[in-house]
C-alpha cells in the first residue's frame, strides 16, 4: 500500500492557461505530468505508474508473436542517407554533429538501425519470419507543439518490424499485428476503431490506423455505423447522392458568359442560378517531384472537382507520386493555364498525356466524370463558360478520387450516410514492403539458394496517446477516471478523518487486506479537510474509493464507482468481495 502522505501527488485546483483539451488540463492538475519545455514533458509518479502499466499490456501482448530488443536513439546520418530519408524527413529529424564533425540524429523510428540488423545477421530462409520489437523514446521536431501529450517533440513508442521471405508471410505478420493491437486497445479500455490509412512518409502498400474519436484530434475518420467501414480522411471514399443536370443552353455548345467580378463558387452559383454541385471548380498547385535526373523539380498540376467539394492534398501527393505541394502564384497561373485566379476552367488547356511527361498534369476527380452542362472558368478575366460537358469540351491526364468525404455522404460499401470526426490515432500497422530492404541492401537465400530481399512491414503504438486517449474518453468536470488495468492505483481508501484513531486504524485494515487481495491500494491518511481529499481523489483516475467516515461505527464504509458517480454502502467484512464483483478487470 501507499500513503498519500507521504508521496509527492501535487494536485492543482486550476489547469495552466495554454491547456486547450481536457487530456492536457486534467493530466498536468492530477499531478501525472509536467512540462519541461515546448512539446517536452516529466512524468510524475502517477504518471509514470499508469504509462509503466500500459508498456506491461503492450509488452505481455508483443511477447506472444516477437522478441523485444533496445536499440540506440542515436543514429549515424548514413544509414539515413542509404534509405533515402536523411533528407526526406526534412525539419521533422533533430540532427546533431559529434566533436569530430560527423553528422548524426536522434531516432524518429527504427527502420533503417532494423533493417541494418537484418542485413548483417540474416542470411537464409530458415531464419525468417521475424518479428522484432522495442519500448523506446523517440524524438521529432514538432513545429507546432500542443495539446499536452498528443503533439510533442519526445515520446514513447513500441515499434516493431516484421521480416518475411514473401508476401503471403508479410500478410501473416500484419494480421498478427492487427489481432495483437486490438487485444491490447481492448485490455487498455480504449474504444477504438480501426481504418484505412495513408502510409506517408513511412511507404508501404497498405496501412491501417487505431483511432480513438475525440474532439482533442487532428484527423478526420469517416466512418458508418452499419457496415462498420472507416478510413481516414486521407483515404476515405464515399458514393455520391445523384446530381440533376442542367438543361443546355442554346446550342449546348460551351457559351462564353461576361461574369464581371464573380470569382468566388458561391458567387458564381448565385450568379447563374445553380447549386454549388454544377459548377467545375480549379484548384492549381505546383508539385514538387523527382526529375527523370533523380532532382527536386516542380510541376504543374490543375485539378478539376465540383464546386462543393475540396481537394484531399494527402491523395494528390500520392497520385502525383510529389513529396509537397504549394499554390500556383499570378504568373505561374498565366503561364500554364492562360488566366487568372477565380476564372480558371480546362477548356482550352492542354494536359500532359501521363503523369511523366512534361507539360501540365490536369486531374479531373472522379465526381466530374460522366456529367453534362456544367459551368466552368473561362481563363479570361471576367468570363465562365456554360454547357461545359467533360470529356466533350476538354480532355484530362488522369481521372481519380482527389477529394474529401463529408459527412452524410453514402457509405462506399453499404451507401448508409457517414459520419465524419475528429479521432486520435494511438497506433499504425504498416506492410512497407520492399522499400527498405531494397535500397539497404538486406538478401537472404531462398529455399533453391537463390538470392532474395526479405519483405518487411513496420507497426507503431503510442504509449502516452494510450494515456491521454483514455482520458479525452473518460472525463467530466472534477477529473477523469481509468480502467483499472492502467490506473495507477486501482482503489483509494479515504479515511475522513485521520485525527480519529478508529477511523485511522479501519482505513489501514481496509487498505491491507485489500493489498493482499491483490489491488493496488492507495491510502489517503493525509491531514486535510474530508472534501479535499474527495476532490483530489476525483481528479486523479482511480477508478474506485472506499470512504472510511462516521458509518464506520455501524459497520459501514462507502464504496464509490468513479465512473458512474454511484456509491453504495458496503460492510467492513465485506469489503474485499464488494470491489472484486465491481472491478471487472479487461
Amino acid at each position: 500500500m501507499h500513503r498519500w502522505s507521504r508521496l509527492f501527488v501535487p494536485t492543482l485546483r486550476e489547469a495552466p492557461a495554454d491547456a486547450e483539451v481536457p487530456s492536457h488540463r486534467f493530466l498536468v492538475r492530477a499531478g501525472y505530468i509536467r512540462q519541461l519545455g515546448a512539446g517536452i514533458y516529466s512524468y510524475l509518479f502517477l504518471g509514470h505508474r499508469s504509462i509503466q502499466k500500459i508498456i506491461g499490456i503492450v509488452r505481455e501482448e508483443m511477447d506472444k508473436i516477437g522478441q523485444e530488443f533496445l536499440l540506440p536513439t542515436l543514429h549515424p546520418a548514413e544509414l539515413w542517407q542509404e534509405s533515402g530519408r536523411w533528407t526526406g524527413m526534412g525539419q521533422n529529424m533533430f540532427r546533431l554533429q559529434d566533436r569530430k564533425g560527423a553528422w548524426l540524429c536522434l531516432g524518429m523510428t527504427h527502420e533503417e538501425v532494423m533493417t541494418a540488423i537484418a542485413r548483417n545477421e540474416l542470411r537464409s530462409y530458415k531464419q525468417l519470419p521475424q518479428i522484432w520489437y522495442q519500448i523506446q523514446t523517440k524524438f521529432r521536431d514538432e513545429p507546432r507543439p500542443k495539446s499536452g501529450l498528443l503533439r510533442v517533440r519526445q515520446f514513447i513508442m513500441k515499434d516493431s518490424y516484421s521480416f518475411d521471405l514473401d508476401a503471403a508471410g508479410l500478410d501473416k505478420s500484419y494480421d498478427l499485428h492487427d489481432q495483437a493491437y486490438r487485444t491490447i486497445f481492448t485490455r487498455c479500455g480504449l474504444g477504438f476503431v480501426a481504418v484505412e490509412a495513408d502510409s506517408g512518409a513511412m511507404g508501404g502498400s497498405q496501412s491501417q490506423e487505431f483511432m480513438v474519436y475525440t474532439d482533442a484530434g487532428e484527423d478526420l475518420i469517416a466512418s458508418c455505423a452499419k457496415c462498420h467501414y472507416a478510413a481516414n480522411l486521407e483515404k476515405a471514399t464515399s458514393r455520391l447522392a445523384p446530381v440533376t443536370e442542367l438543361a443546355p443552353v442554346g446550342d449546348g455548345k460551351p457559351e462564353l458568359v461576361h461574369t464581371p467580378g464573380i470569382a468566388a463558387v458561391a458567387d458564381v452559383a448565385k450568379f447563374f442560378g445553380i447549386s454549388e454541385a454544377q459548377d467545375i471548380k480549379c484548384v492549381a498547385y505546383m508539385a514538387e517531384r523527382k526529375s527523370t535526373q533523380g532532382e527536386p523539380a516542380w510541376r504543374p498540376v490543375a485539378v478539376f472537382l465540383r464546386g462543393d467539394h475540396q481537394v484531399n492534398e494527402t491523395k494528390l501527393l500520392a497520385l502525383v507520386q510529389a513529396s509537397d505541394l504549394r499554390p500556383m502564384q499570378a504568373e505561374e497561373l498565366e503561364q500554364y493555364l492562360h488566366g487568372p485566379a477565380g476564372f480558371l476552367g480546362p477548356i482550352g488547356l492542354t494536359p500532359a498525356q501521363s503523369l511523366d511527361e512534361e507539360g501540365l498534369a490536369v486531374i479531373l476527380d472522379h465526381a466530374l466524370e460522366g456529367r453534362q452542362n456544367m459551368v466552368c472558368g473561362a481563363n479570361k478575366l471576367d468570363y465562365h463558360y456554360r454547357n461545359v460537358t467533360p470529356g466533350r469540351d476538354f480532355r484530362w491526364t488522369l481521372a481519380a478520387d482527389v477529394r474529401n468525404v463529408a459527412e452524410g455522404e453514402g457509405c462506399p460499401r453499404c451507401g448508409q450516410p457517414l459520419k465524419v470526426a475528429k479521432a486520435v490515432e494511438i497506433g499504425h500497422i504498416f506492410k512497407l514492403g520492399y522499400r527498405y530492404s531494397e535500397s539497404m541492401g538486406a538478401r537472404v537465400l531462398d529455399q533453391n539458394g537463390k538470392e532474395v530481399t526479405p519483405i518487411m512491414g513496420s507497426y507503431g503504438i503510442g504509449i502516452e496517446r494510450i494515456l491521454t486517449a483514455c482520458v479525452e474518453q473518460n472525463h467530466d468536470a472534477n477529473g477523469f477516471w481509468l480502467p483499472r488495468s492502467i490506473a495507477p492505483f486501482d482503489v483509494v481508501v479515504t479515511i475522513t478523518n485521520a485525527a480519529d484513531a478508529t477511523l485511522l486504524a479501519t482505513g489501514e485494515r481496509i487498505a491491507t487486506e485489500l493489498e493482499a487481495a491483490g489491488f493496488d491500494v492507495l491510502l489517503d491518511d493525509r491531514d486535510e479537510r474530508a472534501g479535499v481529499k474527495f476532490k483530489d481523489a476525483d481528479l486523479i483516475g482511480v477508478p474506485y474509493r472506499i470512504n472510511v467516515g462516521k458509518k464506520t461505527a455501524e459497520g459501514k464504509v462507502e464504496l464509490v464507482t468513479r465512473a458512474t458517480a454511484s456509491s453504495e454502502e458496503v460492510a467492513i467484512s465485506e469489503v474485499v468481495a464488494a470491489l472484486q464483483n465491481a472491478a471487472v478487470v479487461v
